[in-house]
């Protein structure tokens, strides 16, 4: 019986801080250790700037993915200060998929953010 009631006070505990824990958390993007952490802020700050900036849309040509690498002939650009310093080592592009992260010593996609 002192099981049950345990059992059930700890799921009580877990579902009433559910919602209040996820709010601080950011998203962990990219390969394991890149240290990329965007909060959900970040997230439409990214996306408000190529629409503000009118960041030309890059038209690939096949099929690009995380950990796969971009095409040379696709321009990567500078991410601004103001992304965070997380992500500042890194060039982005922009698809009508989203903006996508890429490191450019190996042209490689390490996140996509739709």
């Amino acid at each position: 019986m002192k099981r049950m009631l345990l059992a059930g006070v700890a799921v009580l505990a877990i579902s009433a801080s559910g919602p209040s824990f996820a709010q601080g958390v950011g998203v962990q993007v990219g390969p394991v250790g890149a240290g990329i952490t965007f909060a959900p802020e970040q997230r439409t700050r990214i996306k408000e700037y190529v629409v503000r900036e009118k960041v030309p849309r890059t038209v690939v040509r096949e099929r690009v993915t995380v950990g796969s690498s971009v095409p040379a002939d696709v321009e990567l650009r500078a991410v601004p200060s103001d992304w965070g310093p997380s992500v500042s080592r890194y060039r982005y592009y922009h698809t009508d998929q989203g903006v996508h992260f890429v490191d450019p010593a190996d042209r490689r996609v390490i996140y996509d953010l739709n």
